[in-house]
C-alpha cells in the first residue's frame, strides 16, 4: 500500500461532417559557457513560476509523485489511493457525471462547500482509472472554483506517469481533469449573481452546435482546415437527449496557432475558447480532438 521500501520517503499518505479548408519564439543565441546552466536556472524558475499557480494539496502530489524515480512505484501508489478512494454513490453515478473519452468508465461530482471551496468524489470501474481519479480527488478538493478553472494542465507531465500509463490512459486522465474544471465552472456559474453572463449570445441561439463551433474555432485559430463530426446519435443509449444532436462531436482541426504547444495545452485551448458552448451554457458535452500544426500533416 505504498511506495516499497526504497521509495518509502517519497510515499504520498492517503455521421454530420463539416469541412472547411482555409487557406513563436525568436531564434536563441548559443553561448559556448554556462548555457547549460543557464538553461537549468531557466527550467527551474518556470517550474517553481507554474506551481505557484497550483492547488496547495496538488502541489504536494506533484512534488512526490516527480521525486520518485521508479515508473513502478508511481503505478503502485495509484493503486494505493484507488483502495482509499471514498466512493460516490450509484446515484451519482448518472450520464451528466460520466466522463467522456475513457478508456473505463469513470464519474466524478462536485460538491461546493459552505467555504467556498470544492469537495470532489470519482469512482470507476477500474482501479487504476479509479487510482487517477483519487489522484485528482485528492489534489483538487479543498480549493476555490477559482483556483480549479484556472489550473494549467501542465502538471499532467510533471507527475511523470506517462511511462506507467498508455496513450489512451494519458488521454484519459486529461478528460478527467478537464470534466472537474468545467464542474468548477459550473458551481462558480451557479453563485455568481445574474448568473447569465456566460450565457451564448442571443445572435447565436438558434444555430446548430456544429456551425457555433466552427465560427468560434474559425474567430480564434484560423485554421488551415477544420473538420466537424457530430457523433451524439452514437450516445443516445446512456444519454436519451443526445438523439437530437449537438452533444457529442470530433473535431480535426489543423493551425498555425498550435506552434510550439503540446498535445495538452492545444487541447486546453480548444475547450477554453469552447466554454460558453459547454454544459450548463451551452448542450457541448464532449470533444474527441485532434489538433495538428501544417507541418504534422
Amino acid at each position: 500500500g505504498d511506495l516499497g521500501r526504497q521509495g518509502a520517503r517519497h510515499c504520498v499518505d492517503p455521421g454530420k461532417v463539416l469541412r472547411i479548408q482555409g487557406g513563436g519564439s525568436p531564434p536563441r543565441r548559443r553561448r559556448r559557457s554556462n548555457s547549460r546552466r543557464e538553461r537549468g536556472l531557466v527550467c527551474s524558475v518556470r517550474a517553481m513560476e507554474a506551481s505557484t499557480a497550483m492547488p496547495e494539496s496538488l502541489k504536494g502530489l506533484v512534488a512526490a509523485f516527480s521525486a520518485v524515480p521508479d515508473p513502478m512505484m508511481r503505478y503502485k501508489q495509484l493503486l494505493f489511493f484507488a483502495e482509499k478512494l471514498d466512493a460516490l454513490g450509484t446515484e451519482h453515478q448518472t450520464p451528466e457525471n460520466k466522463v467522456e473519452g475513457c478508456v473505463s468508465q469513470v464519474w466524478v461530482k462536485g460538491f461546493l462547500e459552505q467555504d467556498g471551496t470544492v469537495t470532489y468524489k470519482a469512482e470507476s470501474d477500474s482501479q487504476l482509472t479509479k487510482g487517477l481519479a483519487a489522484l485528482l480527488v485528492k489534489g483538487l478538493s479543498g480549493a476555490t472554483p477559482e483556483a480549479i478553472t484556472s489550473l494549467d494542465p501542465s502538471f499532467i507531465e510533471k507527475l511523470g506517469l506517462q511511462q506507467s500509463l498508455t496513450p489512451s490512459r494519458n488521454n484519459g486522465f486529461l478528460n478527467m481533469l478537464l470534466k472537474m474544471q468545467k464542474i468548477a465552472q459550473g458551481l462558480l456559474a451557479s453563485t455568481a449573481a445574474g448568473g447569465d453572463a456566460g450565457a451564448t449570445p442571443d445572435a447565436d441561439a438558434n444555430l446548430p452546435m456544429s456551425k457555433k463551433i466552427e465560427l468560434v474555432l474559425t474567430r480564434e485559430f484560423s485554421p488551415a482546415s477544420l473538420e466537424i463530426q457530430d457523433d451524439s446519435a452514437s450516445h443516445a443509449g446512456h444519454r436519451p437527449e443526445s438523439a437530437d444532436g449537438g452533444t457529442h462531436f470530433t473535431v480535426r482541426i489543423v493551425s498555425e496557432s498550435f506552434e510550439g504547444m503540446n498535445t495538452i495545452k492545444r487541447h486546453k485551448a480548444i475547450y477554453a475558447v469552447l466554454a460558453d458552448c459547454m454544459e450548463p451554457a451551452g448542450t457541448l458535452h464532449a470533444l474527441s480532438l485532434s489538433t495538428k500544426t501544417p507541418s504534422e500533416v
